[in-house]
């Protein structure tokens, strides 16, 4: 009980305390002269601007108005240009979304006061109709602005698919003819059509070097041919595969095209059976790895087994494959045997045949591959420590489920993750869950 007693004391200030004891104790937290603790002395006010612009910089804007009503400083920051120039529009329906949407009348102010400032912009919205309504209607109002870059994000279908494409184009006509500098553009899922393209390549030409929009229906082969005989400065493109050409391919190799970096391909069906897909030549395929030897040839498969038919029969330049559906045997022994490029493969789902050849094969043929993750498919211990073996310690990324693995004579799952680990050189484990 005594030493209890002690310990309370010890928590106050002890009877008969000097003063020079207490300004010894201050010093351990000022200069030794009896200062105060700065965090509680500090004078957030005289913080410089670019520390403020910085915190300002994430915050909501709500939390910006707030912060702005501080001082008279903090206020001077919240109206600095560089604040307002990237931008998110949240908008949603507050029974049917998560979203936190942005309240209308500080959109209005924001608009009124920074529209020449934005220069990085996107909307947010919800799968309403009315929240893609909204952002067109914001859109339609950025007549004095310079935007370089912009997003149009549906967090869930159908949002913008909804909207009239009349509408839809009417807004985006109105950034694409005042902008004149836009450099990055990302629309999936719109009504964008081939008209709107055509503004955009006849006002902003001369900068376009980033174009997303996958899952647009209303765009022909013709507009995108439009953009790559036009925007010569195009680094990165990312489209559906049936927009996907000959033609387009050789426009974007021809000597007045910069390199292409970055395309990314979309093959997506939603009804088996239903669509017919093309095939582009080898021919083509070369002219774009020629004249860019380094892009980066993205592809993402959501097909259905049996239509596999048109992609690679002959060599093919991909670097990054990823198939969200099943994929057979067949398939994946054709990309071992015309994909040489390859750097990343993940396969979601297959049959429950063992794929140790087919893996072996890829291990052989392509050697940059660098990733790769299985899903509910089914490989032999054995098969699988031979496949690592080959690739050794290239393999920067190795995503594989536990119940992939089929223990048999010679490993048992217990001794494989030693066995791959020697390989790699360093230590692995199967996941639970892939990690893709």
């Amino acid at each position: 009980m005594k030493r209890a007693g002690q310990k309370v004391v010890a928590g106050t200030e002890a009877p008969g305390t000097s003063q020079t004891s207490k300004k010894q104790k201050t010093s351990l937290y000022g200069s030794g002269h009896g200062e105060s603790d700065p965090c509680t002395s500090m004078d957030w006010g005289s913080l410089p601007h670019h520390v403020i612009l910085r915190v300002f910089q994430f915050l909501t804007l709500v939390d910006r108005a707030r912060a702005s009503s501080v001082c008279r400083r903090w206020n001077e920051v919240f109206h600095i240009p560089d604040l307002w120039r990237r931008f998110e529009f949240e908008l949603s329906q507050p029974a049917t979304s998560y979203l936190k949407s942005t309240h209308p009348d500080l959109i209005q102010q924001i608009i009124k006061r920074h529209a020449d400032h934005l220069q990085y912009v996107s909307f947010k919205v919800d799968s309403s109709t009315e929240s893609a309504e909204a952002a067109c209607d914001i859109l339609s109002q950025l007549v004095n602005c310079s935007i370089k870059t912009l997003g149009l994000i549906s967090t869930a279908k159908p949002s913008f698919m909804n909207v009239s494409k009349a509408h839809f184009a009417s807004a985006l006509t109105v950034v694409f003819v005042n902008s004149k500098s836009l450099s990055s553009i990302k629309i999936d899922d719109t009504p964008l059509d081939d008209p709107s393209l055509k503004v955009l390549v006849a006002n902003n030409s001369d900068t376009l070097k980033l174009l997303k929009m996958s899952s647009c229906p209303h765009v022909s082969p013709a507009g995108i041919l439009c953009v790559a005989d036009q925007c010569h400065g195009l680094k990165e493109l990312a489209l559906n595969y049936y927009i996907l050409s000959d033609e387009l391919l050789l426009a974007l190799s021809s000597e007045k095209h910069v390199d292409l970096e970055h395309l990314r391909i979309d093959i997506v069906s939603e009804n088996p059976g239903q669509v017919q897909f093309h095939t582009i030549k080898k021919q083509s395929w070369d002219a774009l790895v020629k004249h860019s030897p380094k892009v980066n040839i993205v592809m993402y498969f959501f097909l259905y087994e049996d239509e596999f038919d048109a992609f690679f029969r002959e060599e093919t330049p991909v670097t990054h494959l990823y198939f969200g559906r099943a994929v057979s045997k067949a398939m994946l022994g054709r990309i071992g045997m015309n994909c040489p490029r390859l750097i990343e493969l993940v396969v979601c789902a297959n049959g429950l045949q063992p794929l140790d050849d087919e893996l072996i094969q890829i291990a052989e043929r392509c050697k940059n591959l660098t990733a790769m993750g299985l899903g509910e498919c089914e490989v032999t211990c054995r098969g699988f420590i031979e496949f690592v073996k080959m690739c050794g310690g290239r393999l920067t990324q190795l995503s594989i489920m536990e119940e992939v693995l089929i223990p048999d004579s010679d490993y048992s799952l217990d001794r494989l993750h030693l066995e791959v680990s020697k390989h790699l050189g360093r230590m692995w484990f199967p996941d639970m869950m892939p990690t893709w």
